[in-house]
């Protein structure tokens, strides 16, 4: 079964470029979990139309099931290159293997790395205050261990 749903699950996908897979499973009960995202974000339509390729094609008779089909949440850390391309220019709070935070503006991001950048206040080289200083770090994806979005509102 779990194969023919991938299929019908690559079928629906293949029909609307701008959505991704970011988790698929199927339990010992035939509980069928489907998690998407999209390059423009996730639609309840969305939702729907992959639900539909998928139930529509399997047979109840044949095997009872169960499907859901949800979009990742705003809460849910990044997990896939595609996502943190779709979320340039936003703030992300990123964890790395060595326990290190960082919380910055997501400026570019390939198939391997991204980077981050933000303002910080240091003290001055020479004489007494401090100055604002623009700041970056470039981390490979497989030394991130959490990265989350920042919700901020204005």
């Amino acid at each position: 079964m779990k194969e023919k749903v991938k299929k019908l699950l690559e079928q629906a996908l293949e029909e609307n470029k701008s959505l991704f897979l970011i988790d698929f499973s199927i339990s010992e009960s035939n509980q069928i979990k489907v998690v998407i995202d999209g390059d423009h974000g996730v639609t309840v339509n969305d939702c729907i139309a992959i639900s539909r390729a998928i139930e529509h094609n399997l047979d109840r008779e044949e095997t009872d099931f169960s499907l859901d089909v949800a979009s990742s949440g705003v809460s849910e850390p990044l997990s896939i290159p595609r996502q943190y391309k779709k979320n340039i220019g936003r703030k992300l709070k990123v964890k790395t293997q060595d326990q290190k935070t960082f919380e910055g503006t997501l400026s570019k991001a390939d198939d391997k790395k991204i980077e981050l950048q933000w303002k910080a206040r240091e003290p001055k080289p020479i004489g007494k205050g401090k100055i604002t200083v623009q700041k970056e770090v470039v981390l490979d994806y497989k030394n991130i261990v959490e990265a989350k979005v920042m919700i901020t509102f204005n």
